[in-house]
């Protein structure tokens, strides 16, 4: 059975970092494309960060130059580093297989002073 699974959410400050990690069960992970969406109350969700097989990378305007998604094939885990938080960064985070559209559960990430 597929799984995906985030963890690192949680409440930091302005400014803060976090970093969300994805485990990933299944044989699907080494060739398919994974991305980071987020989605806050009462909007829909977004596309955060993707990173394909190679390694290339792409950013949603609003967390470039902030965040940086990584993957490490071996351990079969997307990363996303997410720095100088906002308090419009705050939202549940989704990681998503793109291939094939497996989705985790979400994990909050909250920015507040």
């Amino acid at each position: 059975q597929v799984q995906l699974e985030e963890s690192g959410g949680g409440s930091v400050q302005p400014g803060g970092s976090l970093r969300l990690s994805c485990a990933a069960s299944g044989t699907f992970f080494s060739i398919d494309s994974m991305a980071w969406y987020r989605q806050a109350p009462g909007k829909q969700r977004a596309l955060v960060a993707q990173i394909g097989i190679s390694g290339s990378t792409y950013y949603g305007d609003s967390v470039k130059g902030r965040f940086t998604i990584s993957r490490d094939t071996a351990k079969n885990t997307v990363y996303l580093q997410m720095d100088s938080l906002k308090p419009e960064d705050t939202a549940v985070y989704y990681c998503f297989a793109v291939g094939s559209r497996y989705w985790g559960q979400g994990t909050q990430v909250t920015v507040s002073s």
